[in-house]
């Protein structure tokens, strides 16, 4: 999917990316409003991952949604 579509309606996404990532907080979320590598960073920082694999996770999930 295109990122911009998910940055677009990002209010509908936001519960899915938390259902996603747990850690992240509802805080944290309306920090992110879409942006890639405002999520990117927040899941490396939460979960302590390489910025390759949290990347690769936002591809995978993007893709499904």
């Amino acid at each position: 999917m295109n990122w911009d579509i998910i940055e677009g309606k990002w209010t509908e996404y936001k519960g899915k990316a938390q259902t996603q990532w747990g850690k992240l907080t509802d805080d944290d979320l309306d920090v992110i409003k879409g942006r890639r590598v405002e999520l990117s960073g927040k899941i490396q920082q939460r979960y302590g991952l390489a910025k390759e694999e949290a990347e690769r996770q936002i591809d995978d999930w993007a893709q499904r949604h």
